[in-house]
């Protein structure tokens, strides 16, 4: 069977829409940890920058330049595959790569730190809210289709 393309999913959904239909909730721990990502690949990207200064006229830069752009856009990047089985995976592999970047420049090692324990948080307490998120969401439901108090 072949793959539904994006544009056909979307217009299948618009199509099974009605009004008054509630929207599903989208998932707090994939915010927050595109969050982070996103923000991870901005330091990367300025550490990155600073490449130029600390290695000019070193032989490397190219590729040193070259490996800073390329885990700065993954991290980027990885935030819109998040939500994949393999998604979070790739995060903890981007995360594994920021401590890389301190290679060349020592710093980003506490840079890298302050961002993997960002990253740690997003994911447990994202996991904690879209929980208690998907209690109070049964509640409502119990409650609006007559079954009296929630639990």
């Amino acid at each position: 069977m072949a793959r539904e393309s994006v544009r056909a999913r979307l217009e299948r959904e618009r199509a099974e829409w009605r009004p008054g239909m509630p929207k599903p909730r989208r998932s707090v721990r994939m915010l927050f940890a595109s969050t982070v990502l996103t923000l991870q690949g901005l330091a990367v990207a300025f550490a990155t920058l600073t490449f130029i200064g600390l290695y000019r006229g070193h032989e490397g830069l190219p590729w040193m330049i070259a490996f800073g752009v390329a885990v700065a856009l993954g991290c980027i990047a990885t935030c819109a595959v998040l939500s994949k089985p393999w998604g979070l995976r790739l995060g903890w592999v981007m995360q594994v790569l920021t401590f890389a970047v301190a290679v060349f420049v020592p710093i980003m090692l506490v840079v890298a730190a302050g961002f993997t324990g960002c990253w740690i948080y997003a994911l447990v307490k994202g996991r904690q809210i879209d929980e208690e998120n998907a209690r109070r969401d049964e509640a409502e439901r119990q409650l609006a289709a007559g079954g009296g108090e929630p639990r």
